[in-house]
């Protein structure tokens, strides 16, 4: 079976493309290498199985595929919001695009939304009937409305032109190939603990969320792919714990000494985040099995590798 992967080289995209090859499938990985890496699928280069593009799903691109992997889309909040209408334009323009290409070739589409879409929810944890709690005008629309419009738009052509979809929103996700500086907590707290610089947190710390290691994510993604169900469906770990726990738990690891930092917290930071995953137990048989503390050591392995330049970063979001 062929597959395509947008956003391939990117830190979950990568992942998915190495299961794939493991299970001796045909990739393509096609990425603008705006936020992914060619890093990261550099070990499959030159592979019998694997092919690398360097494309921007903005713009149409015609292959003969089985099987579409649409994740493209930067996913951080600094990532995206650097330049928010590029963002909205990859969410609304590359999901029509690659629906155009599952339309046109008769493959089966899966799109990566995200829990973004809940907005700071008032029912927790949230299960995929809540409509959301959301600001589609604050400095986090670019990214929540993209995905929602995303989500609308599959659904429109399953609806009009039988393309077969599946939607997965994706909670917090974590693991080897993040990008250092890209603003999500964990990176921020590893990267920051590694430098022996104090951890910042924003606000009181007091907000939880969830954390899935990236394997059981791509496990996740790839149960999904293979079933029937046609609904969005929530992935994510649904063990809750507060930023605040999060912290300690990266700094014993690392350097138990440093001080924590409170700053404000941002405009639209949602104060709780859990995923109700009854549907992806009940219909995929799927659940998280790597803890909390075994994916941590694993990513600051990781990041370990890299050589740690200790200066002030530029650094928000949790």
């Amino acid at each position: 079976m062929r597959h395509l992967v947008t956003g391939g080289a990117g830190f979950l995209g990568s992942h998915l493309v190495d299961s794939l090859i493991k299970d001796n499938q045909e990739v393509i990985c096609l990425d603008n290498f705006h936020t992914g890496k060619k890093r990261n699928v550099a070990h499959l280069i030159g592979h019998k199985n694997f092919e690398l593009i360097r494309h921007d799903v903005i713009e149409p691109i015609l292959l003969e595929v089985d099987r579409i992997w649409h994740l493209a889309c930067p996913a951080s909040p600094v990532q995206y919001q650097i330049n928010p209408i590029k963002t909205i334009k990859t969410s609304f323009f590359g999901t029509y695009n690659m629906l155009g290409l599952a339309k046109r070739s008769g493959a089966r589409i899966l799109f990566t939304s995200t829990s973004e879409i809940y907005g700071d929810p008032q029912i927790h944890p949230q299960p995929e009937y809540y409509l959301g709690n959301v600001n589609t005008i604050g400095p986090r629309a670019c990214y929540d409305e993209g995905k929602r419009i995303s989500e609308t738009l599959m659904t429109d052509y399953k609806r009009v032109n039988n393309v077969q979809i599946r939607i997965a929103r994706i909670f917090n996700t974590y693991g080897p190939r993040m990008l250092k500086n890209d603003g999500r907590v964990v990176s921020n707290f590893i990267t920051q603990a590694l430098a022996n610089k104090p951890i910042t947190v924003y606000g009181t710390g007091t907000q939880t969320r969830c954390f899935c290691y990236v394997d059981d994510m791509v496990a996740g993604l790839k149960k999904l792919m293979d079933s029937d169900c046609c609904k969005p469906i929530n992935l994510g770990n649904p063990v809750e714990i507060t930023v605040n726990e999060l912290a300690m738990r990266i700094s014993n690891k690392i350097n138990a000494g440093l001080p924590h930092v409170n700053l404000p917290l941002p405009e639209d930071d949602p104060q709780k985040r859990n995923p109700d995953i009854t549907l992806a137990k009940e219909t995929l048989d799927w659940l998280p099995t790597v803890s909390l503390d075994d994916g941590l050591d694993e990513t600051i392995d990781y990041f370990k590798s890299f050589k740690i330049i200790n200066k002030d970063q530029k650094v928000a979001y949790q």
